[in-house]
């Protein structure tokens, strides 16, 4: 007599999805970022052909350049992509809801908006115009190239859509608010801050040429973390008080047009004295909203609900 046993596969399978349910509702924001870095880093991986081809040299960055719109792509709408993947599966309709009503949050303060155009230029501006007192090579790219037209409308264009709505979608969109239920603006800025440096170190790692020396890496730790978390620390304390996915959005791009429309054209020690000063700038401007606040930069933990 046989006993016939039902198959355990659909068991087995539904009690390792409800393990990866619950796990990411337990833990959104490490999901969030694990999934994020994952897209991205997937894209590079998949084009330039496994972890063996980072960093790209010369003869293997160059013949993959028709492919390089879609490492682009990839990484810049992977944060988007994880937060709208997430908030569908954790809160569906009301979370999409919820992020469009922060989307499209205008109604704010012309302060707001005030700081979140003119921080990055006002910051970047002069510290270049100080340090090319020292060497010209310092001066403001938009005062040494030879098409400011193009200049200004790359700058713009990549920051509106690249830095602000691709990426902003996802940092400010998801993960911001839930850090503010736990955290102040600091720790919020600090932690979203270097995770940020280090999502831009994947892409620049990959296309940087060959493996890169003492004074090549510590330019691009500079680049990404000298003052990334900082200025992340000021995006955080605007979006606490204006709970505006827009105004952050409008920061972001700002900060990224700057950079391309101002960063010099310099290289080696002088990009090195360049990226720190800035950094301490941005440091600086930190230090000095924190003391205009009475030492609190936070103003209240986020009434966030769904999100």
């Amino acid at each position: 007599m046989s006993i016939y046993a039902p198959p355990q596969q659909p068991v087995l399978q539904r009690g390792i999805m409800s393990s990866i349910n619950a796990f990411i509702k337990r833990h959104p924001v490490l999901t969030f970022f694990a999934l994020a870095f994952a897209i991205s880093w997937g894209g590079i991986l998949i084009v330039v052909g496994g972890p063996g081809a980072i960093p790209g040299t010369a003869e293997q960055v160059e013949p993959l350049s028709p492919l390089f719109l879609f490492v682009m792509l990839a990484w810049l709408a992977s944060p988007s992509l994880a937060s709208i993947l997430l908030t569908g599966l954790l809160y569906g309709r009301a979370g999409f809801r919820d992020l469009l009503t922060r989307l499209t949050r205008w109604r704010v303060r012309a302060r707001g908006y005030a700081v979140a155009l003119l921080t990055a230029p006002l910051l970047l501006t002069p510290v270049l115009l100080a340090l090319s007192l020292i060497s010209p090579e310092f001066l403001p790219s938009i005062f040494t190239t030879s098409d400011t037209a193009a200049l200004l409308l790359m700058g713009i264009g990549y920051g509106l859509i690249g830095g602000g709505f691709l990426e902003e979608l996802g940092w400010t969109g998801f993960a911001v608010p839930r850090l503010r239920q736990r955290y102040g603006v600091l720790a919020t800025g600090l932690i979203v801050g270097f995770l940020w440096g280090a999502y831009h170190f994947s892409v620049v790692f990959w296309a940087g040429g060959n493996s890169p020396g003492m004074l090549s890496l510590a330019i691009l730790s500079a680049q990404l973390f000298a003052w990334m978390p900082a200025f992340r620390v000021l995006m955080v304390w605007v979006y606490d008080r204006t709970e505006s996915l827009l105004v952050a959005m409008l920061m972001h791009a700002s900060l990224t047009a700057s950079t391309l429309i101002l960063q010099p054209l310099t290289t080696g020690v002088n990009l090195l004295t360049y990226l720190l000063v800035f950094g301490a700038a941005v440091w600086v401007i930190v230090a000095v909203v924190a003391v205009a606040n009475r030492g609190q930069l936070s103003r209240q933990s986020l009434k966030i609900g769904i999100r």
